[in-house]
């Protein structure tokens, strides 16, 4: 029998449970269905190549790090690093995102201008400032390996190549669905899932926060694209400037999802927010003082056991 990867979470929810409408005022409660390409179906077995690869540090030039060396399972396939080094300890400037529920993602990277996950995959391969290896070497390293070799012939029936590489990678990251926090037991009916600060917290998440303006549904981000606010710590970095050429996306980063935020610090784009209790007194005073923020963004006016209740909801995403 197949083993299906230690990292999937049996139990995808299909459909919507609808919690009282007097909790989470305008919460979409609908779950979505995971969709694979045509090209790179479902296949546990792909998957589990892929999942040893992810944590195997040979696809790094050196050898020295790997897919799991920036993307932790105990922290949410995110890093605790600012910014994590790369290859010879350099270092980029934007902080890992999280990769659970990445398959449910329309396109990839801060600025949105990689349209799959198997394409996506390619970035970090060959970016200068992580694993700095030419796909091509990659490929050869794992057909001079026997041990990969005689595993992509068994999976694919063929050696390794790049269209199989990233295909591997892809099938295991869409086996990373989490829909199993306090947040989902409450939305299908345990009233006793979070505390009462923490419903407190979403009511002011749903409300007066507004934070549900862009971090909507069960995934917690519309997807969309903003400035929210923070401080410009590297002005080199201009967002999704870089891929439209447009002077009004620059510092404009793609909302990420906001699930399992409490263990997945540090914040934003950069890394330079350290706590959830600092996310939040960001956004309640409305941001640092520079003309990019989006017009959404101002003070909250929250009082300090607000901003507990709705750190308490956030801790429960």
């Amino acid at each position: 029998m197949l083993r299906p990867s230690k990292f999937l979470f049996i139990g995808l929810i299909l459909g919507s449970c609808v919690p009282d409408e007097s909790v989470f005022e305008g919460l979409n409660t609908t779950y979505p269905v995971l969709e694979y390409p045509a090209d790179n179906p479902n296949n546990a077995v792909a998957a589990s190549l892929g999942e040893r690869l992810f944590f195997d540090p040979i696809l790094s030039v050196d050898s020295s790090i790997s897919c799991g060396s920036c993307h932790k399972p105990e922290l949410g396939f995110a890093t605790n690093d600012r910014v994590t080094p790369g290859v010879g300890g350099v270092l980029g400037k934007r902080n890992s995102p999280s990769l659970l529920n990445v398959g449910f993602q329309p396109y990839f990277m801060r600025e949105g201008g990689v349209p799959s996950l198997e394409m996506q995959v390619l970035v970090p391969l060959g970016d200068a400032t992580e694993m700095a290896h030419n796909v091509v070497d990659a490929v050869r390293r794992l057909n001079r390996n026997t041990s990969y070799r005689n595993e992509f012939l068994t999976v694919y029936g063929d050696t390794a190549s790049a269209f199989l590489l990233v295909r591997a990678l892809a099938n295991f990251e869409r086996t990373l669905v989490d829909f199993d926090a306090p947040f989902d037991h409450f939305i299908q009916g345990d009233a006793t899932a979070l505390s009462n600060e923490a419903i407190k917290g979403g009511k002011l998440f749903y409300g007066k926060a507004a934070c549900v303006q862009c971090h909507s549904g069960v995934l917690l981000t519309d997807f969309g694209f903003a400035n929210n606010g923070t401080a410009i710590v590297d002005s080199t970095d201009y967002g999704r400037e870089l891929l439209t050429n447009e002077s009004g996306d620059r510092y404009v980063f793609k909302v990420p999802s906001l699930r399992k935020v409490q263990i997945t610090a540090p914040y934003m784009h950069d890394g330079s927010v350290s706590t959830l209790a600092d996310v939040v007194e960001q956004y309640n005073t409305g941001g640092a003082n520079h003309s990019y923020t989006d017009s959404r963004i101002e003070p909250l006016g929250l009082s300090g056991s607000e901003k507990a209740q709705l750190v308490a909801f956030l801790e429960a995403l």
